[in-house]
């Protein structure tokens, strides 16, 4: 029986056809997965941070109007249950918020999904903490400051929102 072998500049198809795919396996790129990972281990840190101790609003504007004041003297506890109270020391409102890995990178300045997480935060009473009921984009994060911001989807204004750790 005669084998037939093909050849390419003296080379045999089969070892150029598993040079290739040796090739393209080694150079897929598993950047999502690394992504994926580096936004796991990022929303562990927020929740770890954000659970420790008790918060104050440094800074919340509107687009584009300072309305900081209005949560003077208010501290914000972020419990590890996914419960949030805002207290002004005569009274005590509660909320929920919760951190979560976001795809859609249409609602922030990003021109990637790498490392779009959201913070969530959702009161439904008063009217000046439900303002802050938002998908919020992290803008930096420390133990002891995160920073937050929303594009609005309809006038395209910016809200911006910082937590000290109080």
């Amino acid at each position: 029986m005669k084998r037939l072998t093909l050849y390419i500049k003296g080379y045999p198809v089969i070892i150029l056809l598993l040079a290739c795919s040796t090739l393209l396996l080694f150079s897929c790129d598993d950047n999502d997965d690394q992504g994926e990972n580096t936004n796991m281990r990022n929303m562990e840190e927020i929740r770890a941070n954000i659970t420790s101790g008790t918060w104050i609003i440094e800074l919340y504007n509107d687009s584009g109007e300072d309305e900081t004041g209005i949560y003077a003297g208010y501290s914000f506890s972020f419990n590890s249950n996914g419960t949030l109270v805002a207290d002004n020391g005569n009274e005590q409102y509660n909320g929920t918020w919760s951190v979560s890995d976001d795809d859609d990178s249409d609602d922030d300045n990003s021109s990637s999904n790498e490392d779009d997480i959201d913070f969530n935060i959702a009161f439904s009473t008063p009217g000046f903490l439900a303002e802050l009921t938002d998908d919020w984009d992290i803008d930096t994060y420390s133990s002891s400051r995160i920073e937050l911001f929303d594009i609005s989807g309809g006038d395209n204004t910016t809200d911006l929102l910082t937590f000290r750790k109080n």
